[in-house]
């Protein structure tokens, strides 16, 4: 009968050279689109926003009606309207009236453009 001996791994040693650079993956940001990139990222700021910004992405494609966001939140129906404003005027969600009711989807495409930009290697 053998016993094997768990050793510990060595510790990791500081990346030199070239992978000790980080690199934004898409270049240097113009004006424009830095002007829109912190739109994104300050609506994005708020917790009560990523909390909602959530709930709506957990649902993928469908869309999300305000009224299902309030009891699961804990926070009121004139809340939720501010923030998903907050979230609709950055381009991160689209919002249509339906009836009484305004719902929520992701805007994908603003997603794929904050990844590009937050990926730094």
């Amino acid at each position: 009968m053998s016993t094997t001996i768990d050793t510990p791994a060595a510790p990791l040693e500081p990346a030199t050279g070239a992978e000790a650079c980080c690199t934004l993956s898409a270049g240097p940001v113009n004006s424009v689109d830095a002007e829109r990139l912190a739109s994104m990222l300050k609506a994005l700021s708020d917790p009560t926003r990523l909390r909602l910004l959530s709930h709506v992405a957990a649902q993928g494609c469908t869309s999300v009606c305000a009224c299902d966001l309030t009891e699961p939140l804990g926070i009121s129906q004139p809340t939720v309207s501010h923030h998903m404003k907050k979230l609709v005027d950055a381009g991160l969600l689209t919002r249509e009236q339906k009836g009484r009711w305004a719902h929520y989807s992701v805007v994908p495409s603003a997603f794929a453009e904050l990844r590009a930009f937050l990926d730094i290697a």
